[in-house]
């Protein structure tokens, strides 16, 4: 069980590794002489052989050693809950924060510094500081790995506040009438123990967004656009419906 855990630990840093070094299906069929097709199964750990694996690593920099490695090592201690130190100093600067939780999502710094048009030593900086935050590991060849756990959920106050501050603001300025707006809503009478499985379900969208993003990173042709998504649920405040009902007041007041 544990040589199969690793394996499949190897294939997951193999795929990411790649990822960051910017090599996508098509470009790993051109460089070696495959088909498209067959890039994508080995992404997706199908048809895999030592060899072929070795192949994939050398493209990074990497050997099948260093691979299996940090493969073992990253699967041990990846924090599932960050201290109230760690999102203090994170919610301290909005551009550290957005780059801790870019790179958990595994994206590579170099995107966020293109994207973003951050200059080279500003970048450092801010990957220094996530290191002394032991939030990551940088590696060999400009290599960055994250020490938190992707499933991870702010419980503290820093974050939270932030999320308050910086992100807030653009979803409230959503135009729910635009017909190019993508929501979804509902209402229901739930018990406690029907609130928590919601709760639950939420989390599991989160997790299958998380999932389709690397999908969609492995084989998307199209250029991709950053996003923000909010999934939340909140008792009703039925004061005002019932005012408005009654015509003690109205549903703007």
């Amino acid at each position: 069980m544990r040589h199969e855990s690793v394996s499949t630990a190897m294939v997951a840093l193999l795929r990411r590794e790649l990822r960051q070094a910017g090599w996508t299906a098509r470009r790993l069929g051109e460089a070696l002489s495959i088909s498209e097709a067959t890039a994508k199964r080995w992404l997706a750990g199908k048809g895999l052989t030592l060899d072929k694996i070795e192949r994939l690593a050398g493209l990074c920099g990497m050997g099948i050693g260093d691979l299996a490695r940090e493969a073992e090592q990253g699967q041990h201690g990846l924090a599932r809950e960050l201290t109230l130190a760690q999102e203090r100093e994170l919610a301290s600067d909005v551009f550290l924060s957005f780059l801790f939780m870019t790179i958990v999502g595994g994206t590579p710094p170099v995107e966020i510094a293109r994207d973003l048009g951050v200059p080279e030593q500003a970048m450092e900086m801010a990957l220094a500081k996530l290191e002394r935050l032991a939030l990551i590991d940088r590696l060999p060849g400009g290599r960055v790995r994250s020490l938190v756990d992707r499933s991870l959920i702010f419980r503290k106050s820093p974050m939270r506040s932030l999320f308050e501050a910086r992100m807030k603001p653009q979803f409230l300025a959503i135009d729910f009438a635009a017909a190019d707006t993508v929501y979804a809503s509902e209402v229901m009478k739930l018990s406690d123990a029907g609130a928590a499985m919601l709760a639950e379900l939420i989390e599991q969208h989160r997790r299958d967004v998380q999932a389709l993003a690397e999908r969609d990173r492995d084989t998307a042709l199209l250029n991709r656009t950053w996003y923000g998504m909010v999934c939340a649920m909140r008792p009703l405040d039925l004061v005002k419906l019932n005012k408005a009902v009654t015509g003690a007041d109205d549903w703007e007041s």
